[in-house]
């Protein structure tokens, strides 16, 4: 393909290139979400695994974020960069930042799984795992098995939106639909037929993971953009310190949220203990495993979030580097009104349907404190998705512009400073219930923040060299 190739990316309207490549973005990481939500789905509908699955699933899912945080920080930034590359027509940097991509994601998968496998049941006990012993013996085996498919998650995870930058958004979307759909398939054979129980919901994702790594492999013989090479992949610290700190925020964006959700499940561990009900051995599960219902609608939610913007990184990259602040101005705004309508679509499902929600997650099977405290869980919990999906909107759309100090700042305060403190301060004077304050009130917080930095944006972008003012818009 010609280096021009990618001229439609300042040509087309703005609003038109958001949808065809946010979409395919959204759909992708909505699927990925969707492979630990559908392993939940069927554990919580097996009366044999039940609530106690549901528990283990939430200590272990912390840790593939954690393997997700890595691989999307390469990703990510390898995404913008080549983006960058290619707007500004530098294609000997891009493919080399690819090359760096593989390599370094092949490297550092290695390494977790290494770390996994050693310290697991350290590991397990940290994220709560000992609510209660039936808990921690299904966490051990689903996490064993979760382990050893971190690196094609991470392979898979990193490339998707490499293949993204590539000019391919729907083939990074084929390849997660298609392991998510052999996850689909799967999970039930496994849990229901075979009756591997927690052993069988993580080989059917593992199996589904192998699939979008290997579809990944074959892009990347068949790029069009990008063409790459032996020395493509010769690992170059020059090029990692160009495109790393562009997808730094996308890794704290994660790995905060996994040091947020240590310090919840430890909290929801501490208070649950204290709490009446759930202080009895028979119920120590359910805060635990209804939390983790929770997080992971929160999480596909925040998927739509952070696919829209995700998706629009090429576009803004691209044309920041051609110098039309002006369409990226445009497309800001079209993201924030987007970001906020989802958050607002999703608070209505919680506030009106979370009967239905938790029918999904197997509470007939439960007793009526399952479900009782899920329908409480869910409406003080995601109060606040609006103001949450702008937050997240924002943070990524600072990463596509190159502002990987803003946009790492504003995560890390979000994430750590709130996402972790007022999990355990917020107890201390609402015991249990202080947890489930704990996320709207960070989210309010951050959205303060938010808002001073949507405002000096717009100011940013609205300077433009006299030659772009007088060039015209196209929208």
């Amino acid at each position: 393909m010609e280096k021009g190739s990618q001229e439609f990316l300042v040509r087309e309207p703005v609003g038109v290139l958001m949808r065809k490549y946010s979409v395919p973005c959204i759909i992708s990481l909505l699927v990925a979400a969707l492979y630990n939500i559908v392993d939940q789905i069927f554990i919580a509908n097996a009366s044999y695994l039940g609530s106690y699955g549901n528990a283990a699933n939430t200590v272990v899912f912390p840790l593939t974020v954690a393997g997700l945080a890595v691989a999307v920080m390469i990703g990510d930034g390898c995404c913008a960069y080549v983006s960058i590359c290619l707007g500004a027509k530098d294609s000997e940097q891009a493919h080399r930042s690819v090359g760096n991509a593989v390599v370094l994601t092949i490297l550092v998968s290695l390494l977790l799984t290494a770390f996994y496998l050693i310290c697991s049941e350290g590991i397990l006990t940290v994220f709560g795992g000992k609510v209660n012993e039936e808990t921690f013996a299904q966490a051990k085996e689903y996490f064993f098995y979760i382990t050893l498919g971190i690196p094609f998650y991470m392979f898979g995870q990193a490339m998707n939106p490499v293949i993204r930058s590539d000019g391919s958004p729907k083939f990074a979307m084929a390849s997660t639909l298609a392991g998510c759909v052999a996850n689909v398939i799967l999970d039930p054979l496994f849990i229901f037929v075979f009756r591997w129980g927690m052993m069988g919901a993580a080989v059917a994702t593992v199996a589904g993971q192998v699939i979008t790594a290997v579809l990944a492999v074959w892009y990347l013989y068949h790029m069009k953009a990008v063409r790459l090479s032996r020395d493509s992949f010769r690992l170059s610290l020059g090029v990692d310190r160009q495109f790393l700190p562009l997808g730094m925020c996308s890794f704290l964006s994660q790995i905060s949220l996994v040091a947020s959700m240590m310090a919840v499940q430890n909290m929801v561990m501490k208070y649950g203990a204290m709490d009446a009900v759930f202080g009895q051995e028979q119920y120590a599960q359910i805060p635990m495993a209804v939390l983790g219902i929770v997080m992971k609608f929160f999480q596909i939610v925040i998927s739509i979030a952070v696919g829209m913007s995700a998706g629009c990184i090429p576009v803004v990259g691209y044309n920041i580097g051609a110098g039309r602040k002006d369409r990226a101005k445009s497309l800001f705004t079209r993201l924030l009104i987007a970001e906020f309508v989802v958050g607002a679509v999703a608070w209505i499902i919680v506030e009106v349907f979370p009967h239905g929600l938790i029918s999904l997650f197997g509470a007939a099977n439960e007793s009526e404190y399952y479900t009782s405290f899920a329908i409480q869980c869910f409406r003080t919990y995601l109060c606040l998705m609006p103001l949450a999906t702008v937050n997240k909107g924002t943070f990524i759309y600072l990463q596509s512009l190159g502002k990987a100090f803003a946009s790492t700042a504003l995560s890390m305060v979000r994430e750590v400073i709130f996402g972790v403190a007022l999990p355990i301060l917020l107890p201390l004077l609402f015991a249990l219930k202080g947890v489930m304050y704990s996320m709207p009130a960070a989210d309010f917080l951050t959205f303060i923040l938010s808002t001073v930095v949507i405002m000096y944006t717009y100011r940013e972008l609205s300077v433009m060299p006299q030659s772009e003012a007088t060039a015209g818009t196209i929208a």
